[in-house]
């Protein structure tokens, strides 16, 4: 019979470590690749964890995450319009689907979900940003709650995101470094808390800092949509503010866009306007959603991986249903993929 000894000299890790992977240890913090790499090895070694064996004898270890709620801030309409909260969603959903566990999807509207719906699921995930007043609320009324791609700055709320604000000034230095000087911005403004907070979204507030900090601010060069009613960034609306700043008489050379939906709707105004890119205006992006590298020029993007982003948010509920009392704020590291819409900063 194979020993878990065997299988940890074949993948150089710790016994301790395959004995947790193969007995799927929620708590355990492990690369995605070392953990697939264990599980392959066990397998082509025809190891039967003690798991399976039960499975064999009918008798499967039930699942500590019996029923999911999903509250999402976005209508079903704009989710689907959206790959990237797609994404976040089937990481979720697969994840839970290993697990065999239900899950109740609940999106955006006028009014909060029913208490008892959130009260009755061993867990809830909460999808994008949510005011003070629903963070407190659904707070309330779950069991264990954890946020995907939002940080509500609560040190004992569970929370799983990228950074957008680091993203974007690593954007807007390479940028720079590559001879870009009039950098245009076009994103959303949010009225999450009563009233309208301009500067809040995490991209546009990166970008003003920014530019403020290399004293090249210029309020005309930042184009914003109001999208804090639950709905996404959608092409027409890039359309539209892209066309905003091509009217301005001093043209930006690059435009920053805080989706791909809207990276999408900004070519659309450029190649109406005569402009070639990036030979006339550069565009760079966040999401790199599947067509992104489709585009005509293929575009330049920060990846979000937000598949992980869901899975990550599964396995925080996982964990604290097997006992961690504390919080954990976990953060999924973006990657900028350059492509020919966009310069690239001669290398170091």
């Amino acid at each position: 019979m194979v020993t878990i000894k065997e299988i940890a000299k074949a993948v150089g890790v710790s016994s301790a470590t395959v004995s947790r992977v193969l007995n799927y240890d929620p708590a355990l913090s492990i690369s995605p690749a070392k953990r697939q790499a264990i599980i392959e090895t066990a397998e082509a070694l025809n190891y039967e964890t003690p798991r399976n064996r039960n499975k064999a004898n009918g008798h499967a270890a039930p699942s500590l995450l019996t029923r999911l709620v999903i509250v999402h801030f976005l209508e079903p309409s704009d989710e689907i319009a959206d790959p990237y909260y797609v994404g976040v969603r089937l990481g979720i959903e697969n994840r839970c689907r290993d697990l065999k566990t239900e899950i109740v999807k609940v999106f955006h509207s006028d009014a909060l979900p029913e208490a008892a719906l959130l009260e009755s699921a061993s867990g809830v995930i909460v999808i994008g940003k949510h005011s003070d007043n629903e963070i407190a609320w659904v707070e309330e009324h779950s069991r264990h709650l954890v946020f995907a791609d939002f940080d509500p700055k609560s040190d004992h709320i569970d929370s799983v995101f990228s950074d957008m604000g680091l993203a974007t000034r690593k954007i807007l230095d390479c940028l720079k470094a590559s001879g870009y000087s009039r950098i245009g911005f076009i994103g959303s403004h949010e009225s999450l808390n009563g009233g309208v907070q301009h500067f809040a979204e995490r991209r546009c507030a990166a970008y003003i800092e920014w530019q403020k900090k290399n004293g090249t601010f210029d309020p005309d060069l930042l184009a914003l949509a109001d999208c804090s009613g639950g709905q996404s960034l959608r092409l027409d609306t890039g359309y539209r503010l892209a066309r905003d700043l091509l009217a301005l008489t001093d043209r930006p050379d690059v435009i920053v866009t805080s989706n791909d939906n809207m990276a999408i709707g900004t070519y659309r105004a450029l190649q109406e306007a005569g402009l070639a890119i990036p030979r006339d205006i550069a565009v760079i992006s966040f999401n790199d959603i599947p067509v992104a590298q489709f585009l005509t020029p293929p575009l330049t993007t920060v990846r979000i991986h937000g598949e992980h982003i869901g899975e990550t948010a599964v396995d925080l509920l996982l964990e604290r249903l097997s006992g961690r009392s504390y919080g954990k704020q976990v953060r999924i590291a973006t990657e900028l993929v350059w492509r020919e819409s966009c310069r690239k900063p001669p290398e170091s």
